[in-house]
């Protein structure tokens, strides 16, 4: 068989293999665990007969394979559930279910449930037209919510194989008395209808999206049991308690918080604590920050805005200095005579990033205009080719050249007659005729008929 189109699993691939779409690798599913026991070679005797089933929203149920049916992962079964039957996929079988059985606290006792056979096609098909009505579903009952003005958010609805009853998972912060709801519901869409309660961050799990680190929310990939997580947990890490940073898509601290603590917790042990500034006599310094696996300590001389960085070793060194009463000289020496502090470049790659930042932008300048290349007769005069003349917006004042030269552009040659600057002249001190009919008053004049004598 051909591997998963959905991955980079090949033809002789473990994942995607025989598996219908349920790739190994873990990408194409939500909640998907890997058994790392299938190829141990585990006596069939002894396998375990509980198999995982997985169903919508990564919601995961253990039922007996009573029958011995031959289950590969990614199959459908229809499983026994009250009042009916379910459709869900094969997760998990053999050993490893116990040990998840152990680790979530599943008795293996009578109370589990049966799988009465691998889904046909006609389940499926039915199966599908349940599932059509979801959506539906969950717009109109919201709308119901809001004619009712209930103090809840509905996030899902999910309907049973057999299409006998629908399970809808809301979220409040309050108790909300749902009863005329449930009466409503039952009526309109002629179902069973069950009210489940999830918190915030199931119903994260259950929508399911990108993290700010880019990859799938951990609520809807493998965690199960959700802890609860303190800001505490982002004191030891030094993060800011900034609630929009911290926060997830469910509004609440980052589960992630919690995944690395105990690694800061380690390395805090190696970390001197800081009660009170570190005296020097160029002036009491005081911590600003501190770097917990690179072991580097930021310090201020008198809440100065310039941060010297020393390692741990010399923070210890300058603690117990103080304590027998010895101030050196400075962060780095002990006194003024001794050279420079042998401390090795761990902060280059700030300072270089710093001086990248620090550069300011040059203005580029800005290219001349590509002008027309000088005629003949202009290179050999040696002229440049001159500006174009704007042509004259008002087409009744005629031509501009005053001075009765043919090309005012040019300059009068030294010599010349001055014909042409008279003449000029005459016209500028040309005095202008008053005309007769101008209204200077503002008042209307009546229009002169004509004379006698025409």
């Amino acid at each position: 068989m051909s591997g998963c189109t959905n991955c980079s699993t090949d033809t002789q691939g473990v994942g995607g293999c025989q598996n219908n779409g349920s790739c190994g690798t873990g990408d194409c599913n939500k909640m998907n665990s890997f058994d790392w026991l299938s190829h141990m070679g585990i006596p069939e005797v002894d396998t375990f007969d509980v198999v995982e089933i997985k169903f919508k929203g990564g919601r995961k149920d253990y039922f007996r394979n009573s029958q011995l049916l031959p289950l590969t992962t990614g199959d459908p079964v229809v499983v026994d559930v009250p009042n009916g039957h379910h459709i869900g996929y094969v997760s998990l079988q053999g050993e490893l279910v116990r040990l998840q059985m152990q680790k979530r606290k599943v008795k293996n006792d009578d109370s589990l449930t049966s799988i009465y056979r691998i889904a046909s096609q006609k389940d499926l098909e039915k199966w599908q037209d349940a599932k059509n009505r979801e959506l539906p579903t969950l717009y109109r009952s919201k709308q119901i919510i809001d004619e009712l003005k209930l103090g809840m958010k509905l996030s899902d609805v999910e309907f049973q194989a057999d299409n006998s009853k629908a399970t809808f998972y809301y979220s409040a912060d309050d108790r909300v008395d749902f009863r005329e709801l449930i009466k409503i519901l039952a009526s309109e869409f002629k179902i069973r209808v069950e009210m489940r309660q999830i918190s915030l961050r199931q119903e994260a799990g259950r929508l399911g999206g990108i993290g700010v680190c880019g990859r799938e929310l951990c609520c809807s990939t493998w965690i199960f049991d959700f802890k609860s997580v303190t800001t505490s947990a982002a004191r030891y890490q030094n993060l800011s308690l900034n609630p929009s940073k911290l926060s997830g898509q469910c509004g609440r601290l980052k589960c992630c918080l919690n995944f690395e603590l105990d690694s800061y917790l380690s390395a805090l042990k190696d970390i001197p604590k800081i009660e009170k500034p570190l005296l020097t006599e160029a002036g009491p310094a005081k911590l600003q920050k501190t770097d917990i696996f690179r072991r580097l300590m930021w310090f201020s001389y008198n809440d100065d805005n310039n941060w010297h960085s020393i390692n741990c070793d010399r923070v210890q060194v300058i603690l117990e200095q103080n304590e027998k009463g010895i101030t050196p000289f400075n962060l780095k020496q002990d006194n003024a005579f001794e050279g420079e502090y042998d401390l090795n470049k761990t902060n280059e790659d700030l300072e270089l990033l710093d001086k990248k930042f620090a550069q300011t932008k040059r203005k580029k300048k800005r290219k001349p205009k590509n002008r027309k290349p000088p005629t003949q007769e202009m290179a050999a005069t040696g002229d440049t080719p001159s500006k174009p003349r704007r042509p004259n917006r008002n087409p009744k004042r005629g031509n501009r050249n005053r001075g009765g030269q043919e090309n005012p552009s040019q300059p009068t040659p030294k010599g010349a007659t001055g014909e042409s600057k008279g003449a000029g002249n005459a016209s500028r001190n040309r005095k202008r005729k008053p005309n007769p009919n101008r209204n200077r008053g503002g008042q209307n004049k009546p229009n002169k008929g004509p004379s006698d004598g025409a």
